[in-house]
């Protein structure tokens, strides 16, 4: 196996049943071809500087008009965010933006920052071309989105989400922010990654043509809010959502721990797991399991908060408590019952570092540290994440 894992420079191959094919098709067209046709796009202001939050003076040409509504008009502490509708353009149009006393860093449109140009006369007031192509507000939510894509290969699609309290948009502006959840859930990605690899269960859902989708939840995106928090290891029989799909939504409670398991079904509806209860994932192939098909792995929530995680072959695996007893700062993950890794994580959401130390508890050697860089406003990766088990 390849020490470097497999990912994506560039984005978002689908998100919640959205088709990249579609995405593209919608891309494709020239400005003037359809004039007449309604478009859409996003784009966020980024302040030199989180303060108070405010609201720029923006300056569209003719024709354009900003979407209404406040989960499309949204103001935080480090940035502001707003959409456009309009004629479908690609090549794109000049918005102007004006914002006395808040000195404008960077502006970002999907996974790209557009150059900006200063206006000599007016130091409060920068420009950059917008092209609008979105077939909906809800095909922007790249623009939104600001989390890397460690391995997107056959079998697996893996995410981590890169949330800032400065950046935090809709009800998550409201509440207490989740500092120790965030934490928690990037630890057990990188532990669940870890053991779909190890156990081989990846190659397997590759073979049928499906994957093992790793996930967490967004604090910024007022297009999909995502509360409370929670993480997923979901199964698409298939290549993307469309597909039929076991998707566990595993929530958190203020310590990091899982307490609550709402496995969504295709055709089923919501199945309701708690601490002990067995949840299994099938692959939806023939007609085994009331028609659910083949067993594909089973998670049980641990009383420590952690997740047991068992194939239908070979050991059984654990994501379990550090050694402080909670999940806030590491995890040990075990192996056929036997203490194997501790990893914790660091995410510097501020700098785009994300770091990972791994300790093989079953051998003397140090722990292992890797450091996965990315663009701290897309999330876009700029270093290869590596396997501790390579």
């Amino acid at each position: 196996m390849s020490g470097t894992i497999p990912g994506t420079l560039s984005r978002r191959a689908l998100l919640g049943g959205v088709s990249a094919a579609g995405l593209s098709l919608a891309l494709s067209s020239g400005g003037s071809a359809a004039a007449a046709e309604v478009a859409y796009a996003a784009f966020r202001v980024v302040r030199a500087c989180p303060g108070e939050p405010g609201r720029p003076e923006i300056t569209l040409p003719e024709g354009y008009t900003l979407v209404p509504g406040e989960k499309y008009a949204v103001a935080g502490r480090a940035e502001f965010y707003a959409f456009v509708q309009g004629p479908r353009n690609t090549v794109g149009i000049e918005v102007s933006v004006r914002w006395p006393g808040v000195p404008v860093a960077a502006v970002v449109h999907q996974d790209t920052r557009p150059a900006l140009r200063r206006d000599p006369s007016d130091r409060h007031t920068v420009r950059f071309t917008l092209p609008v192509a979105g077939v909906s507000p809800d095909a922007n939510q790249p623009t939104l989105q600001v989390w890397s894509q460690p391995d997107i290969s056959p079998g697996m699609n893996w995410r981590i989400e890169h949330n800032d309290p400065d950046r935090a948009a809709g009800p998550w502006a409201t509440v207490e922010w989740p500092e120790v959840e965030v934490k928690s859930v990037v630890h057990q990605l990188v532990a669940a990654h870890t053991v779909f690899r190890d156990s081989g269960m990846v190659e397997t859902a590759a073979a049928k043509g499906h994957r093992f989708v790793l996930m967490g939840f967004e604090t910024n995106n007022t297009l999909h809010t995502d509360n409370p928090p929670h993480w997923h290891i979901s199964y698409n029989s298939g290549r993307d959502f469309n597909a039929p799909t076991h998707n566990p939504h595993y929530w958190l409670d203020t310590e990091g721990r899982t307490f609550y398991n709402g496995m969504d079904v295709t055709g089923l509806g919501r199945f309701k797991h708690y601490v002990g209860d067995p949840a299994p994932i099938y692959d939806f192939l023939g007609d085994a399991n009331g028609g659910r098909g083949n067993l594909v792995v089973t998670t049980t929530i641990r009383a420590d908060g952690g997740l047991d995680i068992a194939p239908p072959t070979g050991p059984a695996y654990a994501i379990a408590a550090g050694r402080d007893g909670t999940l806030r700062d590491e995890v040990t993950v075990e192996r056929a019952g036997a203490p194997w890794l501790r990893i914790a994580t660091q995410d510097h959401v501020r700098l785009g570092l994300l770091t990972i130390r791994t300790h093989d508890l079953q051998s003397p050697s140090l722990p292992r540290t890797q450091q996965l860089r990315y663009d701290r406003l897309t999330g876009v990766q700029k270093t290869p994440y590596v396997s501790p088990i390579a």
